[in-house]
């Protein structure tokens, strides 16, 4: 089985040196002093379940690793769109492509059956931009449950949870699948394959949708963000607007409110991955979240006010940041912001 992962950052390049480890042929896409470092080093990792050394192959040009099984996307998912000219070389008749991504994936209706059945979601598959670079037929879910930090240049800091829930988007049990599941657990995670994957999407989201933008506009932690009264009670009615939406589009993600704040909670004085990309001046990636899953209400005829609030005031500071402003009112009642 060979392996590429296109953007070998934090998650990337754990998932990279787990696979290298049960002996998968890996191929790492970076740049910069990363690309440096993997290259002369390989991927370092420390964690609480044992530090492990992993020596993937490491390049900066997909056109020298040539045709592979699976495509891991490990880029920011406000990048897919562009992703085409990278992503061509590594592909072969068969090729999947396992997006590691937050958020509502652009082939979220591709396979699903009922009324919204191959809808693009325009969010976050602008005018079919992101579908014609990444084909959905292609697309293998992945929702990660694992938090990583890059602590140096091929230096992976794991820092709690290794599942990788996976899945297709039409339910059913494949053999690309089953190969990679396989092989990520060969390499010390979890894996499960979901018929149901988009409910672990939306478990996913409801912590995302609340806490990454409101840690961008705070700049405070997720403990923090649960611990003050006022802003968690804004993560409630985020959450309860956003079951209301994942309902409507057919989902049943099988956790509470005041579960998945507990978790939030329990992880700690983590800053969250939209305040970290705040803090180093990147664009964030609020597509794939807020505007996403406004644009799923509009389409169901669910009321969403706390989260249209959030994601105008998210848009405006992501604007700010990447130095744009519109001179006019947007022309879109959800217009995106990037990450």
């Amino acid at each position: 089985m060979k392996v590429a992962v296109l953007g070998a950052g934090a998650i990337g390049a754990y998932m990279g040196a787990a696979l290298c480890r049960a002996g998968v042929e890996v191929h790492l896409v970076a740049r910069g002093p990363h690309l440096a470092a993997l290259r002369s080093n390989g991927v370092r990792v420390i964690s609480p379940r044992g530090d492990f050394v992993a020596h993937p192959h490491a390049s900066d040009d997909p056109t020298d690793i040539g045709p592979v099984d699976h495509v891991v996307l490990g880029l920011k998912a406000n990048a897919y769109a562009a992703a085409g000219p990278l992503v061509a070389p590594l592909l072969h008749a068969d090729t999947s492509i396992v997006a590691a991504q937050n958020g509502i994936p652009w082939w979220y209706f591709h396979g699903l059956a009922g009324p919204y059945e191959g809808r693009r979601i325009e969010s976050v598959d602008p005018e079919g931009a992101t579908s014609e670079a990444l084909p959905v037929e292609r697309a293998i879910g992945c929702v990660v449950y694992a938090a990583t930090e890059i602590e140096s240049p091929g230096v992976v800091r794991h820092l709690e949870g290794t599942r990788f829930s996976i899945g297709e988007p039409d339910g059913t049990v494949s053999a690309r699948c089953t190969e990679f599941a396989e092989a990520m657990v060969a390499g010390g995670l979890k894996c499960p394959v979901e018929l149901e994957l988009r409910n672990d999407i939306w478990v996913k989201l409801m912590g995302n949708i609340a806490f990454n933008p409101l840690s961008a506009l705070t700049r405070a932690t997720m403990a923090g963000i649960c611990h003050h009264a006022g802003t968690r009670s804004v993560v409630e009615s985020m959450m309860e607007e956003t079951l209301d939406v994942a309902a409507r589009v057919g989902a049943r993600p099988e956790i509470s409110i005041e579960r998945r704040i507990a978790g939030a909670a329990s992880v700690g004085e983590h800053k969250t991955s939209t305040l970290q990309d705040l803090e180093r001046g990147r664009p964030l990636e609020l597509d794939v979240l807020l505007p996403a899953v406004i644009e799923l209400a509009d389409l169901t005829g669910a009321a969403v006010p706390t989260l249209r609030v959030v994601a105008a005031l998210a848009d405006l500071l992501d604007r700010q940041v990447s130095g744009t402003q519109d001179d006019a009112l947007p022309q879109h009642p959800h217009a995106p912001g990037g990450r």
